[in-house]
């Protein structure tokens, strides 16, 4: 009879495993980058974690008041190792924000640094009251 060692963490470790390789091997196993919104009194700014995607995989759309970041991350089996456990997700994924009335649409620009997008969105000039004088007659 041979000793087992009791390992805990094994079963739970097991089935991290499995259930990982199944979500993966899905055809529709796509991931959600997540994002931070902030407001400042000039703009607004979308932070969005996109590691490992090149800034030619990624598209940028606006449309009637959508802006939608969306791309695919592909990571690169490698031909001399095998994966022991494969935890990053890979695939297409799309974001969609819907941007308030006060933005000023031809002002969005973007910038990717260190696996973060950032996306400014500035906001449209208040409008000032005038005063309508009255031509006399």
């Amino acid at each position: 009879m041979s000793i087992v060692r009791l390992n805990p963490w094994r079963e739970f470790d097991d089935l991290f495993t499995h259930v990982s390789a199944a979500r993966l091997q899905r055809s529709d196993a796509a991931w959600t980058p997540v994002a931070d919104i902030l407001e400042t009194a000039d703009d607004y700014q979308i932070e969005l974690d996109i590691p490992a995607v090149a800034a030619e995989a990624i598209n940028i759309a606006l449309d009637d008041g959508v802006l939608t970041v969306s791309g695919e991350r592909s990571i690169e089996d490698s031909e001399s190792a095998r994966h022991l456990r494969k935890e990053r997700s890979r695939g297409r994924f799309s974001r969609s924000f819907h941007l308030p009335e006060n933005v000023d649409e031809d002002s969005i620009t973007a910038a990717s640094k260190n696996g973060v997008l950032s996306l400014v969105i500035a906001k449209k000039a208040k409008d000032t009251p005038r005063r309508i004088e009255i031509a006399a007659a």
